[in-house]
């Protein structure tokens, strides 16, 4: 796993520092040449090594989630990608009847491995890792992310700035660095203390959720319950979850 998204990673980064193609899935989602082309790599190395699982991926969901899937995002942080902001990565997660069994998360561009697989503790290039011990929100730097779907100004925009309203008062601060693939990997790692968003796809979330598991946190929904494809995403050290799901308020 982590050799194959090593391999994508020189894509990645090849793709990142020279001109590229960008095309417009909305009015501000984009996709690039280099998202394609990794993730027809990903498929094909993947599919040798994982036999028995189907590719799921960002940019040729068909809208059936098997059982044995592998969760590919080709680039995560695309936007970050085409103006040149080093938080980008590329996210593979491997699930099996609805559970994670091995996640990786690669940034080549700050040359960040994360890798957790399932009941083995999760990785940064190679040295363990754990969420942190921050206690209070005062003290909790978050991370959160903005919907594609911000555009409409519809109940996913003023889930932004209600949250952001009921949270950013009573915490160290909040950060916004645009792939919630890498918001995922900073929480198991202690860099983030906590994590939310809302209107996240399996392919941004497959392998940051195991990691953040992996690392002694927790992963719920927006009301506490055990998160499902689909939900308001909730990820932190554990200590202060209840705490940070009481102060976002029940949506």
């Amino acid at each position: 796993m982590k050799e194959i998204l090593q391999e994508a990673g020189e894509i990645l980064r090849y793709g990142y520092e020279h001109n590229k193609k960008i095309y417009k899935k909305g009015r501000v989602d984009l996709v690039t040449e280099y998202d394609l082309k990794i993730e027809q790599f990903l498929k094909e190395r993947l599919s040798k090594q994982y036999p028995d699982f189907v590719i799921v991926g960002e940019e040729s969901f068909g809208g059936v989630l098997p059982k044995k899937a592998i969760f590919i995002d080709p680039i995560d942080g695309t936007t970050n990608f085409v103006h040149h902001i080093a938080y980008t990565c590329i996210s593979v997660g491997v699930w099996e009847d609805g559970e994670p069994l091995e996640g990786a998360i690669y940034n080549p561009i700050l040359d960040e491995m994360f890798y957790a697989k399932r009941g083995e503790g999760a990785y940064l290039n190679d040295e363990v890792i754990s969420c942190n011990n921050t206690e209070n929100l005062i003290d909790a730097l978050l991370a959160t992310g903005f919907p594609y779907t911000k555009t409409e100004k519809g109940a996913d925009f003023y889930f932004v700035i209600e949250t952001m309203k009921n949270l950013l008062p009573y915490t160290r601060d909040i950060r916004r660095l645009g792939s919630a693939a890498i918001d995922l990997a900073y929480v198991a790692c202690g860099r983030f203390a906590g994590f939310y968003e809302v209107n996240l796809k399996p392919w941004d979330v497959a392998a940051g959720i195991l990691l953040v598991k992996e690392a002694g946190g927790k992963v719920t929904n927006h009301l506490g319950k055990p998160y499902k494809f689909g939900d308001i995403i909730v990820a932190s050290n554990g200590i202060l979850h209840e705490a940070l799901l009481t102060k976002m308020g029940r949506w």
